[in-house]
């Protein structure tokens, strides 16, 4: 029985050192693969991302960008859309305000500007 003891303490000395290895050689930076190298970082502090992850990161912002710019060239569009209705509907108001100057010139009873038009008057 000692000797089947101490043949499962070589293999358990030996597991031990071999991970005591692999885990000095994975926390201890500029020792190791070239892979755990590739992702230290460069100064402390700095955050380092695999490169699948940067790329698919990219991908989202620029796509983001995309969908921002052409809600900034919708907003464009549906203020100048906005800027003409407006203009449109003081010139409506115009029109109806040098009628009513008609008809009261004419001795007849003016109408009634529209409530709706009354907000974009410029007097």
């Amino acid at each position: 029985m000692g000797g089947e003891d101490s043949v499962l303490g070589v293999i358990i000395a030996v597991v031990g050192v071999i991970g005591s290895v692999l885990v000095a050689r994975i926390t201890v930076p500029g020792r190791g693969s070239a892979a755990a190298e590739a992702d230290a970082p460069e100064q402390p502090g700095q955050l380092a991302v695999s490169p699948e992850i940067w790329t698919e990161f990219n991908r989202r912002v620029l796509a983001l960008e995309d969908e921002v710019g052409l809600l900034k060239s919708e907003v464009q569009q549906a203020a100048a859309r906005e800027s003409s209705l407006l203009r449109m509907l003081r010139q409506a108001l115009g029109i109806v305000k040098r009628a009513n100057q008609r008809l009261r010139q004419a001795g007849l009873e003016p109408e009634t500007v529209p409530a709706e038009l009354r907000p974009y008057s410029i007097d």
